[in-house]
């Protein structure tokens, strides 16, 4: 199987009375979302992950939420893998983040990586990289 690899710009989104940090690719629609942990992967139609919700994201990322409002620069890559438990092929997520806030007057970068558990949701062996 060939693996799917995209580059895109993206567009981010902080929900702050909800504290919900949305990352997605730009001109690019979902199909359908998956939820893991407190995150929501939305998926398009080739199965490539296109956006991320993170939910309680000021707890998530361990940042103050007028933080969050105010993100300068960022980028999310995600990869998809297929692995072997046993009998069954479950996927691998792994999704990364890399983004910038002011605090304090002063640029703060922050590099959360993402794995949830895997998972038996087939997706096709893929990464996406996503710039704004």
């Amino acid at each position: 199987m060939s693996k799917k690899i995209k580059h895109m710009e993206g567009e981010v989104d902080y929900d702050y009375k909800n504290d919900i940090l949305f990352f997605k690719t730009k001109n690019m629609d979902y199909d359908k979302s998956i939820e893991m942990d407190n995150i929501i992967l939305d998926i398009d139609s080739e199965g490539l992950i296109v956006g991320i919700q993170i939910f309680e994201a000021s707890k998530f990322l361990r940042m103050n939420k007028l933080s969050l409002r105010e993100i300068l620069h960022w980028e999310f890559g995600t990869k998809v893998d297929k692995i072997k438990e046993g009998v069954k092929e479950l996927t691998k997520i792994e999704i990364r983040l890399t983004f910038k806030v002011k605090v304090r007057n002063q640029l703060v970068e922050k590099n959360p990586i993402i794995m949830p558990q895997p998972t038996s949701i087939d997706l096709p062996t893929s990464e996406l990289f996503c710039v704004a």
